[in-house]
């Protein structure tokens, strides 16, 4: 189980919560991570980029004290891991985070076309004051005139 192979991933944590809770054993464990906000950006083989914004909660109840992290020891790849194997462990969640960032990437592939039977627009150019528009009719359409 894991997000789609279609695409390399860039992880971030962009915000943690903590709290003191206290385990299953009884013991007081200051300041263990409750809350984690992230990212996670997805680059297709053609360079598009895609990001998706998560939010996975924590508890440290069924944490043992003996290997509870303490805050101040954290890495951001020890939280990106943990965060990782919530995503990772639920097939339905990495499915919708790929299928989000697939859509946003195709999204960024459509782009405006004119119609193909409809005439080109022709952006207008303003008479010089005091120049006679039909003068300038007429040179334009001398300019169109082969020699």
């Amino acid at each position: 189980m894991a997000l789609s192979t279609d695409y390399t991933w860039t992880w971030s944590v962009t915000s943690l919560k903590k709290a003191d809770q206290v385990n299953s054993e009884g013991v007081s464990l200051s300041g263990a991570v409750v809350q984690t906000y992230w990212k996670a950006v997805a680059t297709a083989a053609d360079g598009k980029t895609a990001e998706f914004s998560g939010a996975t909660p924590f508890t440290a109840v069924n944490v043992p004290a003996g290997s509870f992290t303490a805050f101040e020891t954290l890495t951001e790849e020890t939280v990106l891991g943990w965060i990782q194997a919530v995503v990772n462990a639920d097939q339905g969640y990495a499915d919708h985070i790929s299928d989000r960032v697939r859509k946003e990437i195709e999204a960024a592939s459509v782009v405006e076309a004119p119609m193909p039977w409809a005439p080109e627009d022709v952006t207008p150019v303003p008479p010089v004051p005091g120049q006679d528009p039909a003068a300038l009719a007429d040179e334009a359409d001398e300019a169109d005139e082969p020699e």
